[in-house]
Formats: structure tokens, sequence, C-alpha cells
């Protein structure tokens, strides 16, 4: 009655000798192959999901140009300890394969025998449940059935569970969260900032669990423990289930507020509201790593570096998939690297490719949110009014991302339609203004703000191409109506504002002749 797509799955991955089809978390349709990496299954610390790895068709794994991991034969299988879930199985034929390219190792001889028999052996033992109804069985009473062991689909909610624990206690965590008929509730304080409308309490808990467990994994590093002894710093479903009460409400408070002060670093870079938030789920390694921090996160040199960690990985688009590992790193990594210590693995994995702004069309694109609050924080200015678009001027004047050249003129003039919904070919503009251009050729619109026909009063040539200019926009592509000479110039002035606020290059593919001139970069203010 249930359970076909399970099936299906399973058999996918678990017996079929071909690559899986599936989708990735921006539902694009790929190919993978997966693995269980034999010594992160054996970890205790790690959860069992974390060791599946899923690599390309070619199983070939790649970051840019460099070759992360590489599969593509039995014996860079066995090099790499990484066991094919394809042969979960009929896993004899790789196993001595693999204790052959070892050289019958003792050593990796019990690593396999330990995999397989905590591993291997759940899969080929396992007691699948099932309920059988015959014909006799009332209609009603098979409703009841499927009502009662199949609820949607979906997992049993953590914080409803965690509220269920928490009653035991005489601790009500839904009125902490919601609030009551006579209290406010933490939910009510966050979400007078717009960035913090879609925060749920699941992501609240994941917070405090990092705080938590981080402050455990410090105190048995300051007690001399080390590797497997070492508490792990966790935010997983698991971690949220084991999260006492006292730790709870020890952390409650400096998670509410790591939250409001990152809605406030945010506002900084011109973030105002849900909607343009490049990765929700990015929010709670950022409150948590804030709060760590506590009032030392808005000192200038930490705040810097905490720009460039943020804008890594939102260009390194790292938050897409397997967030939880990632917050777990970030909460150990970032603070020390903030403070001059060790490495980010976020920064330091982060690449972006100069390609990637071809093919950035929608605001599903975390990227594509990014590259609109860029141009915002680094001083981008209305076409027509010039106000910079701070917090007042982007909720009065209905700001948004607007085509440049507008989608009438270059469907008219045989633009390609990959191209003109860029980004490339979009900036943040009023709503005002957008109206104002209307579907007209560059050349036209400029030529009516200039001339004060667009009933705002006539501005200097002068001005309008600063304005254009803080756009990164070279004023003279659109006086000219060259969409092909605007839209080469205008991608190497986002790659490269991209480039500054990762501290990092891009990477092109192949080299390329930069076009003629100076680009556009953010200037002083030019007088009206």
């Amino acid at each position: 009655m249930d359970g076909q797509q399970r099936i299906t799955s399973l058999y996918q991955a678990c017996v079929r000798d071909a690559p899986v089809d599936t989708t990735t978390a921006r539902n694009k349709s790929v190919r993978r192959w997966f693995y269980l990496d034999i010594r992160k299954s054996l970890n205790a610390n790690i959860a069992r999901e974390d060791a599946i790895v899923g690599v390309p068709e070619s199983r070939v794994l790649k970051s840019g140009r460099n070759v992360v991991l590489d599969l593509s034969s039995p014996d860079r299988e066995y090099a790499e300890c990484m066991f094919p879930l394809r042969r979960v199985l009929e896993s004899d034929d790789w196993q001595d394969g693999f204790q052959s390219h070892w050289d019958f190792s003792r050593e990796q001889i019990l690593l396999f025998r330990e995999f397989k028999r905590h591993v291997l052996d759940n899969f080929r033992h396992y007691s699948v449940p099932v309920i059988t109804l015959d014909k006799e069985t009332p209609i009603e009473a098979v409703c009841l059935v499927f009502e009662k062991v199949n609820t949607g689909g979906k997992s049993l909610d953590t914080f409803e569970l965690l509220t269920a624990m928490y009653a035991a206690d005489r601790f009500n965590l839904r009125d902490d969260w919601f609030g009551s008929r006579s209290t406010n509730g933490r939910i009510q304080r966050l979400r007078e900032f717009g960035t913090l409308e879609r925060v749920s309490g699941v992501d609240f808990l994941q917070i405090v669990s990092l705080l938590h467990t981080k402050d455990q994994w410090t105190h048995g590093k300051a007690g001399g423990k080390s590797g497997r002894d070492l508490p792990v710093v966790t935010a997983t479903r698991q971690s949220l289930l084991r999260l006492p009460l006292a730790a709870y409400q020890q952390y409650a408070g400096p998670a509410e507020e790591g939250l409001k002060n990152a809605a406030k670093f945010l506002h900084s870079v011109n973030i105002f509201h849900v909607r343009e938030l490049p990765y929700p789920s990015q929010l709670v390694p950022l409150a948590a790593i804030i709060a760590d921090l506590g009032s030392r996160w808005d000192d200038a040199t930490i705040r810097t570096r905490l720009l460039r960690w943020y804008w890594s990985g939102v260009f390194g688009e790292q938050y897409g998939s397997a967030t939880e590992t990632r917050f777990a790193r970030d909460m150990v990594e970032v603070p020390a690297w903030l403070g001059g210590r060790g490495a980010s693995s976020t920064v330091e994995e982060a690449v972006f490719s100069a390609d990637r702004l071809d093919s950035l069309r929608t605001r599903q694109s975390a990227a594509y949110k990014g590259v609109n609050a860029l141009l915002m924080e680094k001083g981008a200015k209305d076409f027509r009014s010039g106000q910079k678009y701070g917090l007042a001027v982007f909720f009065d004047e209905s700001v948004d991302i607007h085509h440049i050249f507008p989608k009438k003129w270059c469907q008219t003039t045989g633009i390609d339609a990959g191209r003109y919904n860029s980004i490339i070919n979009k900036t943040p503009l009023s709503g005002r203004t957008n109206r104002m251009l209307g579907g007209n050729a560059p050349s036209e619109y400029l030529a009516r703000l200039e001339s004060g026909t667009s009933s705002s009063g006539s501005i200097s040539r002068k001005t309008v191409d600063h304005h254009l200019e803080t756009h990164l926009i070279v004023p003279d592509c659109l006086r000219r109506d060259d969409f092909d000479a605007f839209y080469d110039r205008r991608k190497e002035a986002l790659v490269k504002m991209i480039e500054r606020a990762m501290e990092k290059a891009a990477f092109r593919g192949q080299e390329t002749d930069e076009p003629e001139g100076d680009l556009p970069d953010i200037e002083p203010e030019v007088p009206m």
C-alpha cells in the first residue's frame, strides 16, 4: 500500500549498477554515484548520514579546477576507503580487492571487518515491518491504520517533541517561543526584524544547540581531552532531542540576542527583508557565531572578516545542502579564525565562477540575491533620485531588482532571453524609477532623465553618469544602446566586486582578454 518511492530509491542506490537519477537542492536533475566513507561511518561522533558521499557520473568530484575526490576506478575507491553503496548487499568481491590493495594489512582487515559488522550487516539483516490487511478488513479500518502509520511521510517536528519532553519538567516551550495570553514570546520579539520573519522554532533550537555543544567542546579541550574523547559541536535532529532543559534555559537568551545582532549585521549590508536573504539557513551559524563572540562581534577587524566569511558562503553557494555539518564546522572554526587563529573551511572552499553570473536569472539563487545586496552595500544610487538604498528608501520607494536594458526593448531588438534576464542586466531600482524607464531604449530614458521630462526635474549628464557608475554600468554603452558591450563590461565589473568581497580570485574557466578601458567602480559622491 505504501513505500514504493522508498523502495525505488533504495533499489537505485543499493542494487542497480548505474548512477542514481536524483535532483539537487535547486531541483536540477543530476546523476550521482553514492559511497560510504568507511572511516566516517564508524566514527561515533559523526551521524551515519554524513558518511554518505555523492559524486558525479564521472565519479570525479571537483571544486573549480581542483579535483577533490577521484573514485573513477576500484583502486581509487580502495585508496580513499570509499565503499560503493551499490555493493552493500554483495560486498565480498569488493572486500577482496580492498584487502589486496592494502597488501592484506592487518589494520585495514580489522577496519573492514568492523565496517562490515556495524554498517553492512545492518542492511543485510534489517527487518522490514509489514502490516498485512486482508480483503475482509473494513475500509474504515484500512484508513485508520494508514493514518496512524503514515503521518504524511513527514518526520515529527523536533520542536513539538522537545515541547512534550520539557513539559515533564513543568516548562512550556511553546509559551516561551510563541508567547501566551499575558506575555509575548521570543518569536514576536524577533519578527520585529524583517530578515527574521521566517525563523522557526527548530532554527532557534539549532542555535541553542550550537552554543551549548560549543561550550562543552571548549571545556573538553581545556580539560585536556582530544580526538574521539572530545564532545561534538552539533545541531542535528538527534542533538536537539538530547538538549537538556537547563541548556535551553542557559542559552536561549544569548541565542535570541545573536539573532537580533545578526539582523543588524544584515541591515548593515543592505539586506532588510527575508525575501532578500541569500541563504535563510546561513542565519543559524551567523547568529550562533555572533552570540559566541559577544560584544566583540561588531569590532571593526572582526566585522570585516565576518563579512568575508558571509560573502564566501553566499557566492560559494555553500548552504544549499548538508547544512548541519557546515553549521558545526563554522561554529568551531570561524570564531577562532576571526581572532586570527586557524582557517575557515567555508572561506577556503568557496569558489565563484565568473560564468555563473550568466545563469543567475531568478531569486531562487543565493548568489543572485547576493549580487543585489552587494551593489546596495557598495553605494548604488537610484538612477532618478540619486538616493542610496538605506532602510527607509528600501521600503518607502519599493526597491526591487529590475532590468537595465528593458525586457520589451530586448525582445524587440532580438536579444537572447537568457542574456537579458541575467543578473548582469538587472539592478536595484525604486518602483517609480522602473516605471519611468518603461520599455524604452536606454538612450531614450537617459535623455528624459537629463531633460527633466521624467517629472523629477532635470539632472546633469555628469550626475546621471555617476548614478549609473555606482551600479557598475559604463554609461556610454547605455547611451549607444550597445547591449553586448554593456553586458561584457558589467559582467567583468560584477566579478571584480565579488572578488573583493570574497578576497579571492574568481574562476574564469579560460584566460580571456579584459574589455578595453577602465571598468566603473563605486566612486565618491557627485553633487547634484
